[in-house]
């Protein structure tokens, strides 16, 4: 028997914000293997009887091995199931689908792809940042905040810093003050606005708007760990204010002498 494999993002969170796809494929699968982040409401759209096999990676956690992870989507697929590999955000955008991707095809296993909603968009939108705008920003940089071992090249900072692009960095937190040093080393204003978004459109949603200078300290103080997104730009002045910690602005002084954008 021969089944079929899908690597399905799950979005940021919100089980609302799931493609109409994704969730047809929940309900078709026997077999689902989910990421560590993918929220409970989203994991009970899968259908009675399928099996959820959880294969997370977290950082600083012990963690499935992502040849393992590959090894079990292609014995499944084989065995003639329908297999969901439901992956947070989106599956292209640093969630290691095109290693997976790569490996079903080589074992000749059918595989499609349905994109997700990646944190690095849906975080900013949250709180009402827009990663692009037409005074303050004419584009924008997905990074990852951290390379494993032997995994990938180093982010170059200084030229990121130049491009005046809004920068939107993942996995950044546990890093944040290394970041924050490459970044003002770079040229960057301590001035700079940086948004922090935890928990992105979950009821446990959490931000912070601060600059680069005090992104560390009023991190702390806020609380906030990963899982969250770091967005650094003039955009970030532009948060709703009904979504991030007021508090916080006045006791940093961020903003000191910066224009207020309308």
């Amino acid at each position: 028997m021969s089944g079929r494999a899908a690597l399905v993002g799950a979005g940021p969170g919100d089980p609302e914000l799931l493609t109409l796809k994704a969730v047809r494929l929940l309900r078709e699968a026997d077999v689902v293997l989910h990421d560590a982040l993918v929220a409970p409401e989203i994991l009970a759209l899968v259908r009675r009887g399928a099996r959820l096999i959880a294969v997370g990676k977290r950082g600083g956690c012990r963690s499935t091995p992502q040849r393992f992870i590959e090894q079990l989507l292609i014995r499944e697929a084989r065995a003639g199931h329908n297999v969901v590999r439901l992956k947070g955000g989106d599956p292209f955008v640093f969630g290691r689908g095109g290693e997976e991707m790569a490996a079903l095809r080589a074992a000749g296993v059918t595989v499609e792809v349905v994109s997700g909603i990646t944190a690095g968009l849906a975080a900013p939108a949250a709180v009402g940042i827009p990663v692009t705008h037409r005074a303050l920003a004419h584009g924008v940089a997905l990074v990852t905040g951290h390379a494993a071992d032997g995994e990938g090249t180093e982010v170059d900072w200084g030229a990121l810093a130049r491009t005046g692009l809004t920068l939107v960095i993942y996995m950044g937190m546990t890093h944040a003050g290394e970041l924050r040093a490459k970044l003002l080393a770079a040229g960057m204003p301590a001035a700079t606005p940086v948004a922090i978004i935890a928990n992105a459109t979950r009821s446990a949603q959490e931000a912070v708007v601060t600059s680069l200078g005090a992104l560390v300290e009023d991190a702390q103080r806020a609380g906030l760990a990963s899982p969250a997104v770091i967005v650094v730009g003039d955009v970030a002045a532009l948060a709703d204010a009904t979504c991030i910690r007021q508090p916080l602005l006045a006791a940093s002084g961020s903003f000191a002498g910066r224009p207020a954008y309308q």
